[in-house]
This record gives C-alpha cells, structure tokens and sequence, in this order.
C-alpha cells in the first residue's frame, strides 16, 4: 500500500521488509529511478520538483515570487529551504532556478513557436537581454545562435 504525494513522490503506508526494499530498488533502477531516505535529500528533491512545476506554469512564474511560492508550498521557510538546498547541492536555489529556466527556454525554443520577446514574457525575464545574458552564462551560447544550431540540424536531418 502506497500514497502518491506528488511528482515523483511516494510514501508506503506500511513499513517493506529490507527484501521488499532491496527488491524495489533493484526493480527501480532500471528505470533510472532510487529510492530517497535521507530527510535532506528529500526536501531537496521537493524544491526541485516545486521548482520544475511552477516553471511550467506561465502565468504563475510570472505573478509569484519563488522564494515566497517555495516556503508556501514546502511549509518551510525560505532561509531553511535554502540552507538545505546549499548545503545538499553545493549551489544555491537561485542558481538552480536560472538553470532550470534555460532548460525550458531551450525547449521553447526547439519548438520554434514563439519569438525569444514571447519566451522572455513566459519566463519573467524583464527583457530578451537578461534572457540571453543568462542563457548564455549557462550554455555558452546566446539564444539566437542556439536557434541557428537548433534549424541547421533540423535542415541536415530533413535531407538525410
């Protein structure tokens, strides 16, 4: 018997057999899935999934603060969340938060369905500069040259 909490979250309602466990991971890993015990990696995976959902929500991320939407969501305070994090990951939310935005203006941009402008809107950059100068600090590339490597690949496939 299983609870599902949320992405990528299950609790067992009744305590496994260290066979039962050994078992489950074994059968989890070949889908790229383990097993979390540690309370602070727990938390962590949390932020990082409440991180990924508020990103996906266009309308959201661009009314709410992440700092404010993670203490809300976790019930924790933000400076706790944080402490965690850092300590976890060696890196902070922020920096997470920003990686995790070009992620999804990478996606957004193989789409090919909106003007970086329109991405910038989505993703609450104040303008395409500050989308690019972030985007280019975490990929090395600004947007428009990741679109011109994005179609070029599409153009030789298209051939092939």
């Amino acid at each position: 018997n299983y609870r599902l909490n949320g992405t990528g979250e299950i609790t067992f309602t009744e305590r496994l057999t260290s066979k039962e466990q050994d078992q489950l991971q074994l059968t989890l890993v070949k889908y790229g899935i383990r097993i979390i015990k540690n309370s602070q990696d727990i938390l962590v995976q949390r932020i990082k999934y409440a991180i990924t959902d508020l990103l996906n929500d266009y309308d959201k991320i661009r009314t709410c603060n992440i700092s404010t939407y993670l203490a809300e969501t976790l019930n924790y305070s933000y400076s706790h969340l944080s402490a965690v994090f850092s300590e976890s990951t060696h890196t902070s939310i922020e920096n997470f938060v920003i990686l995790r935005k070009s992620d999804v203006a990478k996606q957004l941009i193989i789409e090919d369905q909106l003007t970086l402008t329109e991405i910038a809107f989505k993703l609450n950059y104040s303008s395409v500069a500050h989308l690019s100068a972030q985007f280019k600090k975490t990929t090395g590339l600004t947007p428009s040259q990741f679109k011109r490597i994005i179609k070029k690949r599409k153009t030789q496939t298209i051939r092939s």
